[in-house]
Parts: structure tokens; sequence; C-alpha cells
């Protein structure tokens, strides 16, 4: 019997949810997953009685009520600890990459909506000012992590794909879609070290599982 759920939305578009499904995965937390069609524009009725914030992720585990991605990722690293790295500074420099993420990045977010059924291709219009600097500071994160931390395995800290690499995904799964340009050698191999993880594997395929009728209304909006 699971010890709770996680609320989530729609897994072709949800960002933040792919956020929380990760971490709660990583930390190996049995709950039930609820998937809830997402309308767009926030109008998802549902959301209102389902989460606090009326917002996905939303978990419940053994009592315990946890919303927003950031606080997803503090609960589940009490349950297991290496979601973090082990060293203290290291730990400081993951926790403030992620907040980072958490609060910034604007021109990507709106620019390049996730959506994995995209087939890889450019925009056809010119990206802006703000949308190339976030971009500039997304591959400089990368570089450094992967070039002063990274060397022991293939994500940002290393071996352990860890609460960091889960608050990043849906900005590789974007760039991917997008074909973004401009990346750097080890930010590409860092891309496809995440594109290719095992659970990642499993939310693409989850994703073309989900009925068609819960993509029709938000496609033409974020294709």
């Amino acid at each position: 019997m699971a010890d709770g759920r996680l609320v989530i939305g729609t897994q072709r578009y949800s960002s933040w949810s792919l956020r929380g499904w990760l971490m709660v995965k990583l930390a190996g937390l049995n709950v039930a997953t609820q998937v809830v069609p997402l309308e767009g524009a926030g109008q998802t009725k549902a959301l209102k009685t389902l989460s606090p914030n009326g917002c996905v992720p939303y978990l419940e585990h053994n009592g315990a009520q946890v919303w927003d991605s950031l606080s997803i990722a503090e609960y589940c690293a009490e349950q297991a600890p290496a979601l973090w790295p082990a060293d203290r500074c290291e730990r400081a420099v993951a926790r403030s990459f992620s907040a980072e993420m958490h609060s910034g990045f604007r021109g990507v977010r709106s620019t390049f909506p996730m959506n994995l059924g995209r087939d890889a291709r450019p925009l056809a219009t010119p990206l802006d000012a703000d949308v190339l600097k976030d971009i500039t500071r997304i591959d400089a994160i990368w570089t450094d992590a992967r070039t002063r931390y990274g060397q022991g395995g293939p994500f940002l800290f290393g071996a352990q794909f860890g609460n960091v690499d889960a608050m990043f995904a849906p900005v590789v799964s974007r760039f991917l879609s997008y074909s973004v340009p401009g990346l750097s050698e080890a930010s590409r191999a860092y891309m496809q070290a995440v594109r290719h993880h095992p659970l990642m594997q499993e939310w693409y395929e989850a994703a073309a599982r989900e009925p068609e009728a819960w993509h029709l209304d938000m496609y033409e909006s974020i294709a």
C-alpha cells in the first residue's frame, strides 16, 4: 500500500511536475502518482481542491504535505541525503544553482515551453537578448559545475543524479526540443546524460502514452 500520493500535471508539458517526480523517485518514496490533465494558463480547476496552492507538484507522504519544488527537494533529501552533495561547500553551491533555477530564467521559460511531443528543431524567429542571456548563464552553470565538481560522473556533481539535476532536467528537455544553439561541449554531454537517465526515459515514455485529448487544447500555444 502506498504511503501517500504525488499530484502532477500533464507529463508532456509540466516542467515543475517533472522536477518533483524525479525527486520523489530518487528518494525512493512509496507514493501513488496522480496525473491531472492541465488546461493551460493556470485554469485547471481540479488542482484547486487537490493542492494547497492550486499548483503541481504536490506531495503527501506519511502525513506530511509538501508543495513547491524546492520544498519537495528538501523533504526528499531528508529521506535520502545523497540527493545533495555530501561536501558542505558543494552542497551550498548545488542549493544556490537550484534556487537560481527556481526563481529565474524567465526568458527561457516563456520562449521554450516544455513540450515533449515537439521534434527537435529551432524556432523560426531570432532569440531576443534576454533569452540569449539566460542561455549563456545556464551554459555557464552547467560547464562550471561539470568542470569543478563533476569529474566523478556525468552529472553536475559527479555520479549522483541529484536534486540539482532534477531542477535542471526540464531545461534539458526544452533545449533538446528546440535545438538551442551556442552550448558548450560540456553542456551538451551533460544534456545527453540527463536525457538518457532511466528515470527520464520513464517520464518520456509515460508522456508518450498520455491520451491525445489531453494535448489538443494546449498544443497550438506551445508547439
